[in-house]
């Protein structure tokens, strides 16, 4: 048996580093496994940091085509180098995958390169080498959910990963599901010319956003060029050498049809990662849904055993799996770790973006809670005029007799960053007049987050 540790991490996503730098912070020796030839996980490597390059880089483009001459700057021709889009997106993520690495060497976590495997409580194989360890942290993420008749070769039909890789601008793209990632890079491709379909089994887009958000949501893709097929679901996928013919039926039973797509990219979701890991010899329980079951502290049924991120239940978001990295590295070094689940926001990166935090509507009538709404659009916003970005607005709900926030949506500019202000307030229980009487800096975007905290009690100035 090789070193003795007294934490091995699995996986180097943003769970699994984190957990492990902010462990060795604690003092105590730490090794984090990872197989790939980068650390970073599926997030800095093929997922949120490359996507959010080329979403940023295809905005760019489609500003430079269609909203500068607004502003006075005139270009004879904008035409789009996708090699050097693309090969932007990979200094992106190589910057980001080297900073963890740095940042492994700078606080003494031990890489161990391989493929890792739980042979019990304090015993993990790296590649063939057995190491030593008082606890074990399970973090290796999830993968794309696969779809019945729907065979991926990152090629015709690709998941996220092969969506990021593409050599050129389909004329058609079809999405095969209308959630964030659908959504984002099914943007990407059609702000540099592609025709973006989407597909969705259920009635309506993104299911975990207050209904009247997602409507209008729509709304404002189907205004950029995004064609949207609700109710339906794809049963079989048919590539040629010129693409690929879908078959297409309505989700409640009824006549199949076809639809001919250039690259389908399958995004319905993903599932659980823990696959090679050895859980069930190691006695390692799964849940229902066959995420590694957790207690409230992120202790498997095996002592010695944690699991945080995507592999347990919540949202499969990076941030969050930052945050339960951080509180078991604080409990294993006598701390106490917590997560408010309440307070975890959530982003689309789509322009305009979308966030949320907290409660919708939905949950709340469905919980009896009596609840008031203040909204403000951007619209009615001095900066976001002056921008020229007055789609959406600040939705904020608030309890309804103690004025608590309960939640808040925003679409708009920079809904991503305006959210932050609104989770730090349900975090320390704030109501929403505590969120009006904040000053403002004028003129910002921020203004329509205290406009609706104003607005809960029908004080909004500007409208």
């Amino acid at each position: 048996m090789s070193d003795a540790f007294d934490l091995i991490v699995i996986g180097s996503g943003p769970g699994g580093y984190v957990c492990a730098i902010r462990a060795a912070q604690l003092g105590l020796k730490v090794a984090c496994v990872e197989k790939r030839e980068t650390l970073g996980g599926t997030c800095l490597n093929i997922g949120c940091i490359p996507s959010k390059a080329l979403l940023q880089s295809s905005e760019n483009f489609h500003e430079a085509a269609h909203s500068f001459a607004d502003h006075g700057i005139l270009i004879d021709s904008v035409k789009l180098d996708l090699e050097r889009m693309m090969a932007r997106k990979l200094e992106v993520v190589q910057a980001n995958t080297k900073g963890v690495e740095f940042l492994f060497r700078k606080n003494k976590v031990t890489w161990l390169k391989g493929e890792g495997k739980i042979l019990g409580a304090g015993r993990v194989s790296v590649s063939g080498t057995e190491y030593a360890t008082k606890s074990i942290v399970i973090a290796t993420g999830s993968e794309s959910t696969p779809l019945p008749g729907v065979a991926v070769d990152e090629t015709r039909i690709v998941t996220s990963t092969g969506a990021l890789e593409l050599s050129a601008v389909p004329k058609h793209m079809v999405v095969i599901g209308a959630g964030v990632i659908g959504l984002e890079l099914g943007s990407v491709w059609s702000r540099l010319g592609a025709e973006v379909t989407v597909i969705e089994f259920l009635d309506r887009i993104v299911p975990t956003l207050d209904a009247d958000v997602a409507k209008d949501f729509q709304r404002i893709l189907e205004k950029q060029g995004l064609s949207f097929k609700l109710g339906s679901k794809v049963t079989k996928a048919e590539t040629t050498d010129k693409g690929v013919t879908l078959t297409v039926e309505p989700a409640k039973g009824g006549e199949a049809t076809t639809l001919d797509a250039d690259i389908v990219l399958l995004a319905i979701g993903r599932r659980v990662f823990v696959d090679g890991l050895g859980l069930a010899d190691a006695g390692v329980a799964l849940d229902e849904r066959g995420r590694v079951a957790t207690d409230a502290h992120f202790a498997t049924n095996v002592p010695g055993i944690f699991a945080i991120g995507d592999v347990r239940v919540g949202p499969m978001l990076a941030h969050k799996a930052e945050d339960e990295g951080m509180a078991v590295a604080e409990i294993l070094a006598g701390q106490a770790g917590h997560v408010n689940y309440d307070a975890i926001p959530s982003v689309i990166y789509t322009w305009p973006e979308v966030s949320a935090v907290g409660k919708t509507e939905a949950e709340l009538k469905s919980a009896g809670v009596a609840y008031t709404i203040g909204k403000f659009p951007f619209s009615a916003n001095g900066r976001a005029r002056a921008i020229g970005m007055t789609d959406g607005y600040v939705k904020i709900l608030a309890e309804k007799t103690s004025d608590r926030l309960l939640g808040a949506q925003i679409i708009g500019a920079d809904a991503g960053g305006l959210i932050a202000e609104l989770v730090t307030a349900i975090e320390f229980g704030a109501s929403s007049e505590d969120v009006a009487r904040i000053c403002h800096a004028h003129p910002t975007l921020s203004e329509a987050v205290k406009e609706a905290a104003l607005a809960v009690e029908g004080r909004a100035i500007h409208i």
